[in-house]
């Protein structure tokens, strides 16, 4: 038997776009105590972990928040296009990239797992590793 449909994916979808320190403590609404969450940078198990995660988002970016710019769903689970805005430094970044999520037999996400090229995505932002990434690509790309 197939997992339902997440209970109200316009729900989760707000919540994401309106995520802040405070809204944190509703993570457990969505995901299940031994949800799994990875991202270029990060690869943890459990809700608390997750929070972990994104508390420190919060805590080392500035105003970062997302927008989610599609969705496809079905009964077993889920994928969201997003930007994601920060600031950091002086600079403000936009990433862009998809998040899988796959829902338990309650609707809770049990699997988040996060898609983006780090390297054009951000690295490619930095100052001096930008200009590096740039020669990198024009010396790899077909002619």
């Amino acid at each position: 038997m197939r997992a339902p449909l997440h209970r109200d994916l316009s729900t989760l979808v707000d919540w994401y776009e309106t995520l802040t320190p405070e809204t944190l403590g509703r993570m457990g609404e969505f995901y299940a105590a031994d949800a799994w969450f990875k991202d270029p940078f990060n690869e943890v198990s459990g809700l608390q972990a997750i929070q972990h995660v994104f508390a420190h988002m919060f805590a080392t970016l500035r105003a970062p928040r997302f927008r989610i710019t599609g969705r496809i769903a079905d009964e077993s689970g889920a994928f969201l296009a997003w930007e994601f805005r920060f600031g950091a430094g002086r600079r403000e970044y936009e990433v862009r990239g998809a998040t899988h999520l796959r829902w338990n037999g309650r609707g809770k996400i049990v699997y988040h797992r996060d898609y983006w090229d780090t390297a054009e995505e951000l690295y490619a932002k930095v100052p001096l590793l930008g200009a590096l990434m740039r020669l990198l690509r024009r010396r790899l790309a077909a002619r």
